[in-house]
């Protein structure tokens, strides 16, 4: 669903019944700026967000990543 900021603003209360069903994308001077999505919608995107982040963290880990405290332990022994 699209609409502009000023019928966002007029319109508010439908807008928001809508972006429980489906993201809300708001448009201002003819460019997309905001999307509006469901609490629902935004937990499953940061759950995907912080699998994917912890799937690198452990490759990085398996590979020999180092971690904070080493990593300074590194850069003050130079």
């Amino acid at each position: 669903m699209k609409t502009t900021a000023t019928e966002m603003k007029n319109h508010f209360g439908e807008y928001l019944e809508g972006a429980l069903s489906e993201p809300v994308v708001i448009e201002k001077s003819g460019r997309s700026i905001v999307v509006m999505l469901s609490m629902k919608e935004y937990e499953r995107l940061m759950a995907l967000d912080d699998a994917y982040w912890g799937e690198k963290a452990l490759k990085a880990e398996k590979i020999g990543y180092i971690g904070r405290k080493e990593s300074s332990e590194f850069l003050r022994s130079k």
